[in-house]
């Protein structure tokens, strides 16, 4: 779920644009990375709104997002549905299989392990573009002026990577204890 958010909040990066005219609102961009949103200060409504913007992103970090996040997303809901053929599996069979079969069965704590090491994986694939963004930021204000910050996705792509790879941890425990 946290990585859905992440994936469809417009949050990825602010750019905050300054001006000195008293007669003027300032503006901040809003880039996510599908759409693109510009709003004017004390407003909620954009002024201007691009949902074709994911089609020219011309920044590596978002682009690499938009790749990994979504494969991160497919791989941890591979990783939960093989989880929960290890978990019937242990439920509902309770009688201890044929040797000639065995090869041909499914094994609860193979299973497992596998979605422990899928669970890894998403967490690597997400966390790794989630942290370039900060220092990719870090680079932009540099470059430019400071008026670029990073949003709560940045946030919460984190977060949801802390818990896939604890999710991971607590399956490696669970095959250990097995």
């Amino acid at each position: 779920a946290g990585l859905l958010a992440a994936v469809l909040l417009p949050n990825w990066r602010q750019m905050r644009l300054y001006t000195f005219n008293k007669n003027e609102r300032n503006v901040t961009v809003y880039t996510g990375l599908w759409i693109k949103c510009a709003r004017f200060d004390g407003s909620r409504d954009c002024v201007i709104y691009d949902p074709q913007w994911y089609t020219a992103v011309d920044q590596l970090d978002l682009r690499v997002l938009q790749f990994a996040l979504p494969l991160s997303m497919f791989t941890a809901v591979s990783a939960l549905f093989l989880c929960m053929i290890g978990m019937c599996n242990t439920a509902f069979v309770s009688s201890v299989p044929n040797v000639k079969l065995a090869k041909c069965l499914v094994n609860s704590a193979g299973c497992h392990l596998v979605a422990g090491l899928l669970f890894l994986l998403a967490c690597a694939i997400c966390l790794t573009p989630s942290i370039w963004v900060i220092f990719y930021n870090n680079y932009l204000n540099r470059k430019y002026e400071p008026v670029f910050s990073f949003d709560i996705s940045v946030f919460i792509a984190i977060a949801s990577a802390g818990g896939l790879f604890f999710t991971s941890i607590l399956l490696f425990l669970w095959y250990c204890a097995c």
